[in-house]
């Protein structure tokens, strides 16, 4: 099964953090990819540029609009995400809960809808 970890941050915690622990925060982030790589776990993860530089698009009655930064304001911005293959929902709450940014903020683990095979989505 497939599932996309959502990492959410407080951008100014990071941005006041010492450039040395920043630097390895990202080492850290960078060597736990590749082990979980390693295992066959992960599919593809990827860091965000700030929430600040994003934008937000919405679509209603044919009329786009655009807004600048995230959805709403939040303390916390989605600041990156992996996404990881995993036996179930426990296995995936293990490994991201092995992620060195989780000390640091959240991480949404949430299972993938394959579209392709008609499965079918659990909200309803």
């Amino acid at each position: 099964m497939k599932f996309l970890c959502v990492v959410h941050v407080d951008e100014q915690q990071l941005a006041a953090m010492p450039v040395g622990e920043f630097k390895a925060l990202d080492e850290a982030s960078l060597a736990h990819d590749q082990t979980m790589r390693k295992g066959g776990h992960l599919v593809t993860a990827s860091a965000l540029q700030s929430a600040h530089d994003g934008a937000t698009v919405k679509v209603r009655n044919g009329k786009v609009t655009v807004t600048d930064g995230p959805f709403a304001e939040t303390k916390e911005q989605i600041g990156g995400f992996l996404l990881i293959e995993a036996t179930d929902r426990e296995e995936a709450i293990k490994l991201a809960s092995q992620v060195p940014v989780a000390g640091y903020g959240v991480i949404e683990v949430r299972q993938c809808r394959d579209l392709s095979t008609g499965e079918e989505w659990t909200g309803r």
